[in-house]
């Protein structure tokens, strides 16, 4: 019997996540909104917490916050950041 799998190199969604803490990432909400920026820390509920975080609605800025948390039933999904952060002080 095989063992399914394509040999070691099997990368699981947890795997993913702690790869890109203290990243860029897009957080995108079951209500739309995007927040745009760096992981800090996520559980296994994915409760999220970011920093330098910037709240885009329908594409556009809305707000600006220093440290964000996001509680894990809103979260539609994570991505990595292709773009570096505009402007961050």
């Amino acid at each position: 019997m095989s063992s399914g799998g394509g040999g070691g190199s099997v990368k699981t969604p947890s795997d993913f996540l702690k790869s890109i803490r203290g990243r860029p990432v897009v957080v995108k909400l079951n209500s739309g909104v995007d927040y745009r920026g760096i992981l800090a820390c996520l559980d296994g509920y994915m409760n999220i917490a970011m920093e330098q975080t910037e709240e885009y609605v329908n594409g556009q800025l809305k707000n600006k916050y220093g440290d964000a948390f996001i509680r894990g039933n809103n979260v539609l999904y994570i991505s990595t950041s292709k773009r570096t952060l505009a402007d961050s002080p």
